[in-house]
């Protein structure tokens, strides 16, 4: 992979940076008009009122405690703080809201201390206890099945990890105690998910801060018309002076087909779009448009279900990737825009072990051992949209592996949805297997490895459960950054080639297209666009 990327890989595992706030794609930023696409009128200074932004799907909602997925952390990232940030291009972590933290020596207790007066987009007092409700409300006992990124970040009393307590000692002292210590835990509190502050005012009282969100933020929201665009505003009175949006407008657009996308962007309707895949680069460019292209920090695979139906034996698992030919698939798919995932995490992250090797293509193997066990179909859930790490989206993909299955006489039924239904069906609906994916969201291994452990099925789809593989995975947690943590997620590694949890598929490159008009856009490794950075010239 690029040096790049894994010089920027190894600067995020290195000592936590003390640089500025919200550096996150720079500090300038647009406004969205009414008409998608307008220029929207411009400032004396040149700089056009509206970008628009265009994706593959609406968010799931934008409330941080509820969603897990890309499409609704590019929108909230713009109308949210955390508590600490990322910095513009790696996973190195700046103050936020807060300084960073004063940590106790046995790692337990930290202290936050918040700037003072921010205010939320709704003139209410963005404090410590403001951020003391928005953690505890995804505490145990209060947390809701609904929450799915929940005890992935703030831990559960069965695990013995994760925050304890929650201590608003005056309106800008913040302490947080642990019941472990947890080396990614600094991380954690900069994550686009679950750690962003939300005014208690947007939640509490029946209010539904998942379809009207109150940040404290850099954009204010202003309306969301499903299926079509979600507009922000910029906040004139953003705490953070030397970080003000530039930009008057900015409307994330909602787009489902690449090539829709594409067209509209060379036809000016939009400034940026993502979800591109390789075919359609040369239109890009030959259009005289550019070309973000830089490696991600995603896997994308397909889950067995390991706890009902075809596949919870190991050696149905085995014969299954057997009969895919991952390396032909990948390049047939996505060209020079991917490549062959042989780790859950991407190759240029530590602690990758060369010598960890997955299932290989044997297709005779495959079909010898599924009439063995006398299986001749099963039942893959997909979907449509494209994501972040699957460009082509999950139909595509999906068909591929349904040929390799048929070779070895299983036929494969695909039963596909839009992205935001696809994600309850895993929950809810029987399947074999499924396709997924994810974007790590803060440059650590845990984030990668703990997914295989995590209770929550929107996390874990494949119900995958073993007790070694979740007492390494605390290990991992508790231990620091070095040859040792870095063994212990070798061994979980190990674990995944063993069982099959998991059949790994890609790691794909980030791609984005965008108009020569628009400067300052960075696509973070986390994969969430921070507009307060980008502009865009009349």
């Amino acid at each position: 992979m690029a040096d790049i990327s894994r010089r920027r890989f190894v600067q995020a595992m290195g000592a936590v940076s003390a640089t500025s706030v919200f550096a996150l794609a720079g500090c300038n930023s647009q406004r969205a008009s009414e008409a998608d696409g307008d220029e929207g009128g411009s400032s004396e200074s040149g700089i056009a009122d509206t970008i628009t932004f265009a994706q593959g799907a609406d968010p799931r909602g934008l409330d941080p405690a509820y969603v897990d997925d890309g499409e609704s952390a590019k929108i909230m990232c713009n109308i949210y703080d955390t508590l600490l940030a990322y910095d513009t291009e790696t996973c190195d972590v700046v103050p936020g809201l807060a300084e960073l933290p004063e940590v106790s020596d046995d790692g337990l207790t930290y202290t936050f201390k918040l700037h003072e007066g921010v205010k939320f987009h709704d003139g209410t007092d963005c404090n410590a206890e403001a951020v003391k409700k928005n953690i505890e409300r995804q505490l145990e006992p209060n947390r809701t099945e609904d929450m799915p990124y929940a005890s992935f970040v703030f831990g559960s009393e069965a695990s013995g990890s994760g925050v304890a307590s929650v201590e608003a000692v005056d309106d800008t002292t913040l302490v947080i105690t642990l019941r472990a210590a947890s080396t990614p835990f600094i991380k954690n509190m900069a994550m686009a998910l679950a750690a962003p502050v939300v005014a208690p005012s947007a939640y509490e009282n029946g209010a539904n801060s998942i379809e009207n969100p109150i940040g404290s933020g850099p954009y204010k929201f202003v309306s969301w018309n499903k299926g079509e665009n979600v507009v922000l505003e910029a906040n004139e009175d953003y705490w953070n002076a030397d970080h003000m949006p530039q930009t008057k407008n900015v409307i994330f657009r909602f787009i489902a087909e690449n090539s829709s996308r594409v067209t509209a962007l060379t036809n000016g309707e939009v400034d940026i779009i993502d979800g591109i895949d390789a075919s359609v680069v040369p239109t890009i460019t030959d259009a005289g448009y550019e070309l973000f292209d830089e490696d991600g920090m995603n896997i994308n695979y397909m889950a067995f279900r390991n706890d009902s139906g075809a596949f919870t034996d190991v050696e149905a698992r085995r014969a299954f990737c057997q009969a895919v030919n991952v390396e032909e698939m990948v390049q047939s798919l996505y060209g020079e825009y991917a490549g062959v995932a042989t780790s859950v995490m991407p190759l240029w992250m530590a602690p990758y072990d060369e010598d960890i090797q997955q299932t290989a293509y044997d297709p005779e193997a495959a079909k010898q051992t599924f009439a063995d066990l006398g299986i001749t179909s099963c039942t893959m859930l997909a979907y449509t949209n494209p994501r972040p790490y699957n460009s082509i989206g999950g139909q595509a993909l999906a068909e591929a592996i349904q040929g390799y299955l048929r070779e070895v006489g299983v036929e494969m039924e695909i039963v596909s949805y839009d992205w935001t239904t696809y994600q309850t069906k895993v929950e809810t609906d029987a399947f074999d297997c499924c396709l997924y994916g994810w974007v790590g969201d803060n440059g650590d291994p845990d984030n990668f490895m703990n997914l295989l452990a995590d209770e929550n099925v929107s996390m874990n789809v494949g119900r995958y459960r073993s007790e070694e593989y979740n007492a390494l995975i605390q290990q991992g947690l508790a231990t620091e950054e070095g040859d040792a943590r870095n063994d212990i997620y070798k061994q979980c590694e190990q674990m995944v080639a063993d069982e099959m949890p998991w059949m790994v598929i890609s790691h794909s490159k980030n791609l984005a297209g965008y108009s020569p008009k628009v400067q300052g856009f960075f696509y973070h490794p986390t994969g969430v666009v921070h507009m307060e950075g980008v502009t865009k010239t009349a």
